[in-house]
């Protein structure tokens, strides 16, 4: 249950005020630190997706204009009309009637257009960058990426790019229309009378006042929101996560206390902010209604001394609740120009990740792959951190046909060598190379990671059925190639018992599957790739002894050729390798025959 930022409901006009004048401090202080370019750069960026609509945006803007003209024509008509209901005018009555409700009609007309135009581009848009996101990310460099949370990209990917997609396509128009409803509005009140245009705009020197005050409270009360909301959805997440273990302790009563003391924290807050705001409405509602006030006792002065008509003073009190309503919108076109350009950049820093190595002389490789393929790792050195080496100075060396083990304790850097196969990551030090049975060499890279099925730690069933499962890495394998996998994998003797076999719909994280049958169904999924090169990172951990043996005998049976590598901490199956390498204390060593029999035997 996810709480939202109470804050959202809470926004009326005034604080829209504040915020332009918070905002235009920001945008004063970037330009005089010199950060004003980065705005003006991450708004090219937006700029650049909202060209590609350019001519729906354009007119977009020519209908809110035209709106807005059919608005200001039906009030000046309105005027007329109401002077000849008062017997100040008495001609075009009909002509009038019609003017009035037409330019009614074209404004409601030219409203829903405007919506409906602004609703199709803000999705184009929208999918545009979370799809052009999507790609980069997935092209990205690996450790470069991993330095950012899941939430954290997620929200960027989901949040941001909603707050972009929308000002990419309305900023723009907006700021035109805005501008020329308010410059439209202001002269037709102006022209009528220089001091009601003056008073229409009394309250704005108030709140340049009051912002100060008000912009304070308003960064409390959001610092202190937004730190319990993120607090309640660790909480959340946490909890749902570890549902089964929460369960099995019998603790979800006091779970469910913690659930209601976080809420009750949410709640004083929330309330205590609700009150400012109360507070804040009342006040800027009591300028308001002075202001209105003055502008009606001005309208019925000069109603008194007959310089104005009935209808003229309606024109007065109605345009200037529009005059109040266009300032509103050009001024709250500063805080989204400002939180749009924040967005931007957050977006940015995905988009601009340096991308994976690509070695284009990859390609090549696929035509050996029916011989299979040699991996040579050569006194190689890697570091997450510089200065800071988990593997070093090392070898390592794998052959078609052969079953090589990766053996060590947890955290020593099994799954490291694993990255560095499949060219997620590079070493700082010498080669990891992939090579053909003709002596031909390419280092490890994005492009050789096709000729590799990998099955990683931990459960990596997706929901789904089980076909849909193993379609995953062949999208056109038939319903006999999937039982093959699954009778390779050890799997079928389970899957045949189940509702629907392979048509079997599996729950998120494979549920409805106990560890080693999701284990079993990933194995198959690798083995149906059917890739030359074979790693098992931890794969086997919750299939027991014999199983394990089995499921690695009949890969090697299946497909001689297969270059398979197992790491594993209980190497229960060293028998089945033709060699098996340590990680220890930062280095991967061969362990020789008498080694590794006693490794085997000791387990």
């Amino acid at each position: 249950m996810t709480m939202l930022d109470p804050e959202e409901s809470g926004k009326d006009q005034e604080q829209k005020k504040e915020s332009m004048f918070h905002s235009a401090a920001i945008l004063l202080q970037r330009w005089k630190s010199g950060t004003f370019g980065e705005i003006l750069a991450d708004w090219r960026w937006i700029l650049s997706y909202s060209k590609r609509y350019k001519g729906a945006i354009l007119f977009y803007t020519l209908l809110g204009i035209a709106s807005s003209s059919f608005g200001i024509v039906s009030s000046v008509a309105s005027k007329y009309l109401i002077d000849i209901v008062t017997g100040y005018q008495t001609e075009k009555l009909s002509l009038l009637i019609g003017v009035m409700v037409g330019s009614s009609l074209f404004t409601l007309l030219f409203s829903s257009v405007i919506s409906r135009i602004s609703a199709r581009l803000s999705i184009f848009i929208n999918n545009d960058i979370q799809a052009d996101i999507f790609d980069k990310i997935l092209d990205a460099d690996w450790l470069s990426v991993s330095q950012f949370s899941n939430g954290d990209i997620l929200n960027r990917f989901n949040s941001d790019v909603t707050t972009v997609s929308g000002n990419a396509i309305s900023w723009l128009p907006t700021v035109i229309i805005a501008a020329y409803s308010f410059l439209a509005t202001f002269l037709l009140i102006f022209h009528y009378s220089r001091v009601m245009a003056l008073l229409s705009l009394a309250s704005a020197p108030f709140m340049l006042l009051m912002s100060k005050f008000l912009i304070k409270k308003q960064r409390d009360y959001r610092k202190k929101a937004r730190e319990m909301n993120s607090s309640m959805v660790s909480f959340e997440v946490e909890t749902f996560y570890n549902f089964d273990t929460v369960k099995s302790f019998g603790i979800s009563d006091q779970y469910g206390q913690k659930l209601r003391d976080w809420q009750r924290k949410f709640k004083d807050i929330t309330l205590q902010y609700n009150l400012f705001t109360i507070k804040t409405n009342a006040l800027l509602s009591i300028l308001g209604l002075l202001v209105q006030m003055a502008a009606f006792l001005y309208c019925l002065w000069l109603l008194w001394n007959r310089s104005i008509t009935y209808g003229t003073m309606t024109l007065f009190l109605t345009q200037r609740s529009r005059l109040s309503t266009a300032f509103n919108n050009l001024v709250g076109i500063v805080p989204s120009f400002l939180s749009s350009s924040v967005s931007a950049h957050r977006i940015r820093e995905l988009v601009e990740l340096p991308k994976e190595v690509h070695i284009p002389q990859s390609s090549t490789l696929d035509a050996y792959a029916h011989k299979g393929f040699s991996i040579h790792v050569r006194d190689m050195d890697f570091a997450y951190a510089p200065g800071d080496n988990v593997i070093a100075q090392s070898c390592f060396t794998a052959k078609p046909g052969e079953i090589v083990a990766l053996v060590g304790p947890s955290g020593e850097g099994k799954t490291t060598m694993i990255r560095l196969l499949l060219g997620l990551i590079s070493p700082q030090k010498g080669d990891v190379v992939i090579q053909t049975s003709d002596g031909v060499e390419v280092p490890m890279n994005a492009e050789t990671r096709h000729l590799f099925a990998y099955v990683p730690q931990g459960n990596t069933v997706f929901s789904g059925t089980i076909a849909e499962n193993l379609r995953m890495v062949r999208e056109d394998a038939t319903d006999e190639e999937i039982i093959e996998a699954l009778k390779t994998a050890c799997a079928w003797e389970f899957v045949e018992k189940l509702p629907g076999t392979i048509q079997f719909k599996l729950g998120e994280k494979g549920h409805g599957l106990s560890e080693g049958q999701a284990q079993r169904v990933a194995i198959a999924r690798a083995v149906l790739r059917d890739a030359p090169v074979l790693l098992l990172d931890e794969a086997t951990s919750a299939l027991d002894v014999a199983t394990e043996r089995r499921v690695l005998k009949n890969i090697v049976t299946r497909k001689p050729n297969k270059t398979c590598i197992v790491t594993t901490h209980r190497p229960s199956v060293l028998s089945l390798c033709q060699r098996v390498y340590r990680v220890v204390d930062k280095q991967v060593t061969e362990l020789d025959e008498d080694e590794a029999s006693r490794m085997a035997m000791d387990f």
